[in-house]
């Protein structure tokens, strides 16, 4: 039974202040004993620097992006910590404020130009954030620091040093992707973002980065789109965290949560505006579940599954049985935006102004819902879920659709189980018992829970002012039971005289085995990965954010679109007007001042148009 705890000293603020950069690895001090095969590299992502200069950043994905390094070796614990140098960073840095928009926080002209500089700074186009806070995960042999955009860097696990940025609009159709990969036991990285297909309506785009190359290529550039799934809205594009994979099928949930195209290319150009503010909720589609199969590499639009609205950013796991696919979710009841509620000033109150606000926000639920793959027109009116072990249900409509209702595998007031982990490398795709999460009590992590999935038994690891980060599920060598391995996660502990401590917990019990406690403050990471002392990956979780990811973000969906020529219009404000043209590797925005009987005179500047393809 998970329980509420107050925490009205309010030392949850000390998660949300600015950390300073290690000179070198310090070494903690240990208490309890640390596995013997316990060894290597936890590494995790996320948010150090929470404001530059004078400026501060505004939401809890916005900060910029720190890489944390636990060594495991020989009985000892270091840390070790540096930011990431994104051109975000770098140019932050060297201009002493925020140059670049992040999701809640809006970048403005330098106020030292004068105003003609200031004015056509604003036409200049959209600038893409690469602050890389959300997780971490390898490509082939080289490990890359993510958000949700289209721009990973790539890292150095030893010494943290930033090497290189890469730009996936170079090698994929795609305009962003999840930080949430999956992948697979060869090493296959399967993701997906959202895209631009036919009629310049969006879609969603599932992509395949192979393994490492025998040739010592990047595998990056073998990158190919497998599969697309259509977008309900056709400028509109869902808010996509995460996505499902079976042995067979992918699953893609698309949620009430939209971003907005045209408010995002013309609200940025022309206001300043932030990713948050191109948020909207379509309060009449509900939730749709799609699917499409991984081997022949095509979408079932014969199977139309439909739901009730929620927010959803993370999967727990999907896996085949018996005809069905079982898919678990962390879910956020209703239409409304729970990233709404993440904004720093609101994490940042006193405790009752805390909960107030999360009385407001969406319940959150963990979730389990049946997709049926064979179904029979006569079974019009019916349950098609025959599995005995759950109470979800799926009833054919006459519309050809099915209507899903799930069976709640945990539910508290405002008690989230929130960045779920698995036994990824056994019960990926899989069925299985045992997930792993952080509690959020108010949207404030306090716990780490165990939840049993077939029986809905719940164990909690909690300690008073203590606040933990996701877990992180690490299985014992030669173990035969899914739950035998320990998990990992970095406690903030205000006030202490070791503020923060590595926590090892015997994740069968969910019992205390060691702490590696630090002589410095750290602030929450949003996900993690383990690397062996060979290098190999002992597991990779589907990782999450509320995040962020998570930042945790994901609305920078529309720049280096791959469209020939467009020109598409909306009146603003009288008879100004704003035409939005894609071009092949950027956006132009050009201002026109006539418009009279529907037609629209246009003088485009020569330098915007590639000569093939303009029209």
């Amino acid at each position: 039974m998970v329980s509420c705890v107050e925490h009205p000293a309010g030392g949850y603020r000390k998660m949300f202040e600015t950390v300073e950069e290690l000179n070198e690895p310090i070494p903690a001090q240990i208490t309890g004993v640390i596995p013997s095969w316990l060894g290597g590299s936890l590494l995790r992502m996320g948010p150090g620097l929470f404001e530059v200069g004078a400026e501060p950043f505004h939401h809890l994905f916005d900060g910029q992006a720190m890489l944390h390094k636990f060594d495991l070796k020989d009985s000892r614990v270091t840390y070790y910590r540096k930011f990431i140098r994104t051109d975000a960073y770098v140019r932050a840095m060297t201009e002493n404020r925020v140059v670049i928009t992040e999701f809640g926080t809006a970048a403005y002209p330098d106020p030292c130009k004068n105003i003609f500089s200031r004015f056509f700074t604003y036409f200049r186009g959209i600038e893409v954030t690469d602050n890389c806070i959300v997780n971490i995960y390898p490509i082939g042999e080289d490990f890359y620091a993510v958000t949700e955009t289209n721009f990973i860097t790539k890292v150095d696990p030893d010494s943290l040093e930033t090497l290189k940025k890469v730009d996936l609009c170079k090698y994929l159709s795609v305009n962003g992707v999840t930080a949430h990969p999956h992948i697979d036991t060869d090493g296959t990285v399967y993701n997906i973002g959202n895209c631009f297909g036919k009629n310049m309506s969006l879609a969603y785009n599932v992509i395949k980065i192979p393994p490492a190359q025998k040739d010592k290529s990047d595998p990056i550039e073998k990158s190919q789109v497998v599969v697309q799934f259509p977008s309900s809205e056709r400028l509109k594009p869902s808010y996509v965290h995460s996505f499902g994979m079976t042995d067979n099928y992918f699953v893609f949930v698309e949620q009430p949560v939209k971003i907005n195209l045209l408010k995002f290319l013309s609200g940025w150009s022309i206001r300043g505006a932030t990713y948050m503010d191109c948020f909207e909720s379509n309060e009449t589609m509900g939730t749709l579940f799609h699917l499409a199969t991984k081997d022949s590499e095509s979408y079932l639009s014969s199977h139309k599954f439909r739901t009730s609205a929620f927010n959803i950013f993370h999967h727990i796991n999907t896996y085949e049985d018996e005809g069905f696919i079982v898919v678990d979710l962390c879910t956020w009841k209703g239409h409304d935006f729970v990233y709404n509620y993440l904004y720093l000033a609101n994490m940042r109150e006193d405790w009752d102004e805390l909960k107030k606000a999360a009385m407001r926000a969406p319940q959150p639920e963990v979730r389990r819902y049946v997709l049926p793959l064979d179904m029979h027109r006569e079974d019009q009116g019916k349950n098609l879920v025959s599995l005995s072990y759950t109470t979800a249900t799926a009833v054919l409509h006459t519309d050809g659709t099915i209507w899903l209702e799930p069976e709640v595998l945990f539910s508290a007031p405002r008690q989230a189980f929130e960045f779920p982990q698995i036994n990824y490398s056994l019960c990926r795709g899989k069925k299985y018992s045992f997930a792993y999460g952080l509690g959020l009590n108010h949207f404030i992590p306090d716990k780490i829970v165990k939840l049993n999935v077939q029986t809905k038994q719940t164990w909690v690891w909690q300690e008073e002012e203590c606040y933990p980060s996701e877990p992180l599920f690490v299985q014992t060598p030669g173990a035969t039971e899914e739950d035998d391995g320990v998990l990992l996660s970095i406690v903030v502990r205000p006030g202490a005289e070791r503020p923060s401590f590595l926590l090892v917990l015997d994740a069968m019990k969910l019992t205390e085995l060691a702490r590696a406690e630090c002589r410095t403050v750290s602030v929450q990471p949003l996900n993690s990965l383990l690397t062996r002392d060979s290098g190999s990956l002992s597991s990779f979780p589907p990782l999450l954010s509320v995040t962020l990811s998570d930042s945790d973000s994901g609305c920078l969906f529309f720049q280096n679109v791959c469209l020939r020529t467009r020109l598409c219009a909306s009146k603003l404000d009288g008879c100004l007007l704003q035409c939005i043209m894609f071009r092949f590797d950027r956006l132009a925005v050009v201002t026109c001042w006539t418009f009279k009987e529907n037609l629209i005179n246009v003088s485009i500047p020569d330098d915007i148009w590639t000569t093939e393809g303009s029209q």
